[in-house]
């Protein structure tokens, strides 16, 4: 049986795998608070695509980060 401790873990590097977030998942990604990232995301102009997702390759460049 899976511990509710390696659940959240095994979330969270799927989190890091995934093409498009939900709101929730882009809020555990970038490491925000819900009005710091729609501030941010206001700023570098994201919006949610037509299904509700975030991309996570326009979230990386929000936060500055370098692709793999």
């Amino acid at each position: 049986m899976i511990q509710s401790e390696q659940k959240v873990v095994m979330r969270a590097i799927a989190l890091c795998f995934k093409r498009f977030l939900k709101t929730e998942e882009a809020l555990i990604y970038t490491n925000l608070e819900r009005t710091q990232f729609a501030k941010k995301c206001a700023e570098a102009g994201i919006v949610k695509n037509a299904s509700g997702y975030y991309s996570r390759e326009q979230l990386d460049n929000m936060m500055g980060r370098e692709e793999i």
